[in-house]
């Protein structure tokens, strides 16, 4: 009898002893289940804001590749219309250079009737004010072309001219402005700056007729 006494007192203290034991460790485990979990959440967190973060960079920088492209179709220059740009601007001076506004194709083609399957090459460049006549356009006519490009400039420099009383204070620019061809390049040049704010007509032809002149001798100097 105090031999199953014993044995039932031993299992009690054996059972508590185990019980006790099992609560810190089971606790130290979900303790430790949680520090983990927390863990590895920030690491994900700090993962994903990493991700953002690189994503929006790459998205800034092809935004900015998409505005630099969007930038040079705008134009659509070669590099060649460019330098011969570059060289009337640079011999009538960047303040008296007003044309602002590049022309596309379709644009040459609807004001001068000049189509796509008659030049090689071309820049055209046009003020962005409708009040503002200064205006340059270098075509590289195909060979066989060339002759009806002069023709097609020069009939929309006639209409101008007919039709100056649309542009009274342009009226001197109008007047000089000049189509010429340079081998296969034909040359429409409506310059002058501030020439429309001279004291008088004449003196805005003056003024104007020199400008044209500077810009066709920068552009022969490039093509010779």
């Amino acid at each position: 009898m105090k031999k199953t006494v014993l044995y039932l007192c031993a299992g009690i203290l054996v059972f508590g002893l185990t019980a006790c034991g099992g609560d810190p460790e089971n606790g130290g485990s979900s303790d430790s289940s949680q520090i983990e979990s927390s863990s590895q959440s920030t690491e994900q967190t700090e993962s994903s804001v990493a991700d953002e973060s690189q994503g929006s960079s790459e998205s800034e920088n092809m935004e900015s590749s998409v505005a630099d492209d969007g930038q040079a179709d705008a134009e659509g220059w070669s590099e060649e219309m460019a330098g011969l740009r570059a060289a009337v601007v640079d011999a009538v001076g960047q303040d008296e250079y007003w044309p602002d506004m590049p022309m596309d194709g379709e644009m040459l083609n609807m004001l001068y009737g000049i189509t796509s399957d008659m030049y090689d090459d071309y820049m055209a460049e046009s003020p962005m004010i409708s009040t503002n006549v200064d205006t340059l356009v270098i075509v590289k006519a195909k060979t066989d072309q060339v002759d009806t490009v002069f023709d097609l400039m020069t009939a929309y420099r006639e209409k101008l001219v007919n039709d100056t009383m649309q542009y009274p204070s342009n009226l001197g620019k109008i007047q000089s402005s000049q189509v010429e061809k340079v081998g296969d390049y034909v040359i429409f040049v409506q310059l002058g700056g501030m020439a429309g704010m001279a004291d008088s007509e004449e003196e805005a032809i003056k003024q104007s007729q020199e400008a044209n002149a500077k810009a066709l001798e920068a552009i022969k100097g490039k093509l010779e």
